[in-house]
């Protein structure tokens, strides 16, 4: 089988041609051997007719019948047709020409005067013979007399003759118009296949671009799945030279730090209180560190697919107050204000009574990560107020509100709850909403902290295991609120 595409279309023409030679060859030859053949048998009845004709005649003038047509034979000798008598008993009697084979022709026995039949019959030479008989009388039934006239049946061979004529031109016609259109169809497939082919040989060293749609349906689908792949390509990329540009300033401050605190501390420049501090120093920055590791290997494993949740029914102001508890202390150095609130419309029975079913640990991340987005939407150095003196710079709230059939960007969830966490800050920047999810993305500049951009990546992840979904919106006057909804009872979506 041949290797290219363009050669296989070729060949497959090549076989359909000759098919179709056989087949049509084939079919005009029987239509001109059947042609042929009457037309043999219509000669020999215009030569029988008139023949038969005279020979009543030289019977009307008292001449024997086989008298008749012996004087007649002469008439024949040039056309080399051979000349019979069928007598009434039906047997055949040579005017001109060899005996013929025992029951070589039938006459029907009730022909009458001037009636005419036709056949063929094998000679005893194998030849093929042709034959027709015109009778004369049919003298009380007991079968007619009849002129019988024999010619070689020719018809097979002057059929292979005229087919072997005409059909040069029927392959010519066939190539000037298969050829082009062969070739009209193989470079439609294979001109769209080799761009692909070259284009994917690109990629590996970054030259993705997308293709133009053309060619059959096939090949258009396969050209938009390549141009699919290979926007997704550039995004991955784009998004790790923007992980590696973020790794580099999120690492850099740490290790300066870091640098900078032990050589005071090698060198002897930090004393009394100063080594303390240092201490302090390396102690957050690497705790800062070990953060950014720890949500790399959270965000890889979520990647994998390797999320383990084990849901658990989790009272959701529990969880929501623990949240507030662990980042109230450095809301507090910040001047941030974190508060619980309860939702108007809360179930009979208070916000304790609001329970989901969910992976403790996957949600105490989710609330947590959300609270570091919305204490680094206020930036950081700001000084604390005095106790007691001054009015926070910045609030955040977190709630829980029980929600009924909720439907989401891909489905459809029964009741569930929304985990909310709502700041006052300076909301997301213009058209960042759309893309607060993406992994490595940071809406600079109003959440431009120290992060990796992987924060609120992990949270819609956790969020999606669950069945559920993250939403992020701005809300007026100012401030946004980011929103993890999930399902009380874990559990798959229905379509929409």
């Amino acid at each position: 089988m041949p290797r290219t595409l363009s050669v296989r279309i070729g060949l497959a023409f090549a076989i359909l041609a000759f098919a179709t030679w056989i087949s049509v060859g084939s079919a005009l030859f029987l239509v001109l051997r059947g042609l042929h053949s009457d037309s043999t048998t219509a000669t020999l009845i215009d030569v029988a007719t008139p023949l038969m004709a005279q020979v009543r005649t030289r019977i009307g003038a008292g001449i024997d019948v086989r008298t008749a047509l012996a004087d007649l034979r002469d008439q024949l000798v040039e056309s080399g047709d051979s000349v019979y008598l069928v007598a009434a008993g039906g047997q055949i009697l040579a005017i001109q020409g060899d005996p013929l084979p025992p029951d070589s022709v039938q006459i029907s026995t009730a022909a009458t005067r001037g009636e005419t039949a036709h056949g063929t019959f094998r000679g005893s030479d194998g030849q093929s013979y042709a034959w027709a008989a015109v009778a004369l009388r049919n003298p009380g039934g007991i079968g007619p007399r009849a002129v019988l006239l024999t010619t070689p049946d020719r018809s097979g061979a002057d059929a292979l003759r005229d087919l072997l004529a005409a059909l040069p031109e029927v392959v010519l016609v066939t190539l000037l118009v298969g050829i082009p259109i062969t070739w009209l169809i193989s470079r439609s497939v294979t001109a769209p296949l080799r761009r692909l082919a070259a284009a994917t040989a690109d990629l590996p060293r970054g030259g993705s671009r997308e293709l133009p749609l053309e060619g059959p349906t096939e090949v258009r689908e396969l050209t938009g799945r390549f141009n699919a792949m290979s926007a997704e390509l550039n995004r991955t990329r784009q998004s790790e030279a923007e992980l590696l540009a973020n790794l580099r300033h999120d690492l850099r401050t740490p290790v300066t730090v870091i640098a900078g605190f032990a050589d005071a501390l090698l060198d002897g420049t930090a004393t009394g209180d100063d080594v303390g501090r240092a201490a302090r120093a390396i102690h957050e920055e690497a705790d800062r560190l070990e953060a950014l590791v720890g949500e790399l290997g959270a965000y890889e494993r979520l990647d994998a697919g390797e999320d383990g949740l084990r849901p658990e029914p989790i009272a959701a102001f529990d969880a929501l107050r623990q949240t507030a508890e662990r980042f109230r202390p450095q809301a507090a150095v910040d001047g941030i204000s974190i508060e619980i609130v309860a939702a108007a419309g809360d179930m009979p029975g208070g916000p304790d009574a609001i329970v989901v079913t969910a992976d403790k640990v996957a949600l105490d991340r989710m609330l947590a990560n959300l609270t570091a987005n919305a204490l680094a939407a206020f930036g950081q150095g700001a000084a604390a107020p005095a106790a007691g003196t001054a009015t926070p710079r910045g609030h955040i709230w977190l709630s829980a509100r029980q929600l009924p059939a909720t439907t989401l960007a891909d489905g459809v969830i029964g009741p569930a709850i929304a985990l909310d966490v709502t700041d006052d800050g300076p909301g997301f920047p213009p058209g960042a909403t759309a893309r607060i999810f993406e992994r490595f993305y940071r809406a600079d500049p109003a959440r431009a902290g120290a992060g990796s951009g992987l924060g609120l990546a992990i949270v819609r992840d956790l969020a999606l295991a669950h069945g559920g979904e993250a939403i992020a919106e701005n809300i007026a006057p100012h401030g946004a609120r980011v929103s993890v909804v999930l399902p009380l009872v874990p559990g798959g979506r229905s379509g929409v």
